[in-house]
């Protein structure tokens, strides 16, 4: 079910998280919904809206797109970006994978950066068990500044601990980042003047990204927040503390690589104090398994052979299934013909409909359905095995001189 309006009576809870840590199942799970819950990443191309009631008051839940980051890259993320900045929900839950919370944690820390309202949903801890990772709730909500934390399974139901947490969630400020000093001052200066514009917004959060000089970040607010562009005094001391900032060796690409490696940091520093791992067997491969597939000498020729074995096992072992296809579709054309000239249909039909559209239907599904057949099933089993993240991680470093990321070379 999609709305672009929400009802004035109804609570807006905004739903994020990265791709593949179960966002769709909790969104199902709340609202009685069946939306596609599939392993590809960002599938949700718009955000989908559902209704669920707790308590009696009644909460509109948007399932926005899977996103690693609010540095956005791609539309999914630019859609996550202007919900959660612009789009009016009272709060966010982040939902998190319990197996690799560290890498989750990113785009928790940047959604608090924007609100303090939000419940972060630790899901999959049923798996987290069986790797032997254990997680100290508590301590968590305590470094992310008393934000609740909640652990669940969503495919085995259970969420009442997080619609008890959204009925007694209150309002909290949003977290502060410490970043450089020189990063802090510059910020310090657009303070003042972005929140004339947005007080109910976080203007701290905004300050940061128009340092950043993000194209896409400055189309949404044209869109939602314009006055923000139009205010003289602003632009002007933007432009200021902009051409200070250069002088000091900070470029918008330098300046979003140092707000990352802070995040990143706290996110590692957080991992550390909340999460114990019993190493085990498997936790053992696992890392033996990075250090050769994400590795600077081994990664990449590892990744070139995989690809060449599927794509030649792709073209070559449809051959035989395509020519079996093709004999049995075109014999079938001689019987098709017949019929239809034994029942007496004129020329001017039976060519167009069996030499024209017959004949390349067959042609279509001879050629094209083996190679489908045999490369998506291989596509899913590197999902499945976790290699696919592997490749974007191989690959994010050369995306980056396009000014993409790694993530998209998924999608090619």
């Amino acid at each position: 079910m999609r709305t672009d309006t929400v009802s004035a009576e109804t609570e807006t809870i905004a739903l994020a998280g990265n791709p593949n840590v179960g966002k769709s199942t909790v969104f199902n799970a709340l609202t009685g919904l069946h939306q596609h819950t599939g392993n590809w990443p960002g599938k949700t191309v718009e955000s989908a809206h559902g209704q669920f009631s707790y308590r009696g008051r009644q909460y509109t839940l948007v399932d926005l797109p899977g996103t690693y980051s609010l540095f956005a890259h791609s539309a999914e993320e630019t859609v996550a970006r202007d919900f959660l900045c612009f789009g009016g929900a009272r709060a966010a839950v982040v939902v998190c994978d319990a197996t690799c919370l560290e890498r989750n944690l990113n785009l928790v820390l940047q959604t608090l950066e924007i609100t303090g309202n939000v419940v972060v949903c630790v899901n999959l801890m049923d798996e987290a068990e069986k790797k032997h990772i254990h997680i100290d709730l508590e301590q968590l909500s305590s470094e992310l500044g008393g934000a609740p934390v909640v652990g669940v399974s969503a495919r085995s139901g259970g969420l009442s601990v997080l619609e008890d947490a959204l009925d007694t969630l209150s309002p909290r400020e949003a977290m502060h980042m410490e970043y450089s000093p020189q990063i802090e001052q510059v910020v310090a200066q657009l303070l003042p003047l972005v929140q004339q514009h947005c007080p109910d917004c976080c203007a701290r959060w905004l300050a940061l990204r128009l340092l950043d000089s993000d194209k896409s970040f400055a189309e949404s607010l044209h869109r939602f927040c314009p006055q923000l562009l139009q205010d003289q005094k602003l632009q002007q001391t933007l432009h200021t503390v902009k051409s200070h900032l250069h002088q000091n060796g900070f470029s918008s690409d330098t300046l979003r690589d140092q707000i990352t490696a802070v995040l990143v940091s706290r996110a590692e520093k957080i991992y550390q104090k909340c999460v114990t791992r019993t190493v085990c067997s498997a936790a053992e491969r696992d890392q033996k398994l990075d250090r050769i597939l994400t590795s600077r000498r081994t990664g990449i020729p590892i990744m070139l052979l995989l690809l060449a074995a599927v794509l030649w096992l792709t073209i070559t072992g449809a051959n035989y299934p395509s020519e079996l296809l093709s004999a049995g579709l075109f014999s079938l054309q001689n019987v098709l013909w017949n019929a239809l000239l034994h029942a007496g249909a004129p020329m001017w039909l039976m060519k167009p409909l069996i030499l024209g559209v017959y004949r390349t239907l067959a042609w279509v599904i001879s050629v094209m359905l083996p190679p489908m057949a045999i490369f998506f099933p291989c596509f899913t089993l590197l999902e499945d095995f976790g290699y696919l993240p592997r490749v974007a991680f191989n690959l994010d470093h050369c995306f980056q001189r396009a000014h993409a990321c790694g993530k998209q070379a998924l999608t090619m």
